[in-house]
């Protein structure tokens, strides 16, 4: 069962609050900040509508890189959503997607309100050689974050099951890696409540 807690902060709008497209125009922000990375097509965006119980909220595209800007969404004044661009194969100019990295990387390594990164994991190709340079980066900046697997619709429930216990090896390799990892489907809702509570956990933590 979910918390009131959890019932009520989801039932809320979200709200856009900026758009940064280059590391000068950070807005100055206090609340706590929940931010979602993953390699471009992972389903980051509908991930984050399906959590906010929204269509809209995020724009979703069929395109990989589609995020080139880090996106942030104030939840009912309790906390930040952050959309992060992707990494990995986007199409899009070489001097594009070398910017929006920078920018994903000058985010992580200095924004001290950051309470967790939800890396978000394609259950259909689990931990990719990409996934685990960026759960290597998060351990050498000291970022907390924790697995999300994403698409678990798509994949049969034997291999399902079979990525994610290979999801959760690898996370217990990784001192900054919360040791549970999530499976989800953003299209069943599938695995949404218990993203919703690793949200609220997350904010407990900063207390």
């Amino acid at each position: 069962m979910t918390p009131p807690l959890t019932e009520k902060l989801f039932a809320r709008e979200a709200k856009f609050v900026a758009g940064v497209i280059i590391i000068e125009q950070m807005p100055v922000l206090t609340l706590p900040e929940i931010a979602f990375c993953g390699r471009s097509n992972v389903g980051k965006s509908s991930l984050l509508n399906a959590l906010m119980n929204s269509k809209k909220v995020a724009r979703t595209s069929r395109t990989p890189g589609h995020t080139r800007q880090l996106n942030f969404f104030n939840l009912d004044d309790v906390l930040h959503l952050v959309d992060v661009p992707g990494y990995g194969y986007a199409k899009a100019p070489k001097h594009e997607i070398k910017r929006w990295q920078n920018l994903l990387m000058d985010y992580l390594r200095g924004r001290v309100q950051l309470a967790r990164v939800f890396l978000l994991i394609d259950a259909r190709h689990g931990v990719t050689p990409e996934d685990g340079k960026m759960m290597a980066m998060l351990d050498d900046m000291a970022v907390s974050y924790q697995l999300v697997m994403t698409k678990a619709d798509e994949v049969k429930p034997e291999a399902l099951e079979s990525m994610h216990k290979k999801a959760m090896a690898a996370a217990v390799r990784h001192p900054a890696a919360h040791p549970d990892v999530l499976v989800t489907s953003a299209n069943k809702k599938h695995g949404i409540d218990a993203l919703r509570l690793a949200v609220i956990d997350a904010l407990a933590g900063r207390k």
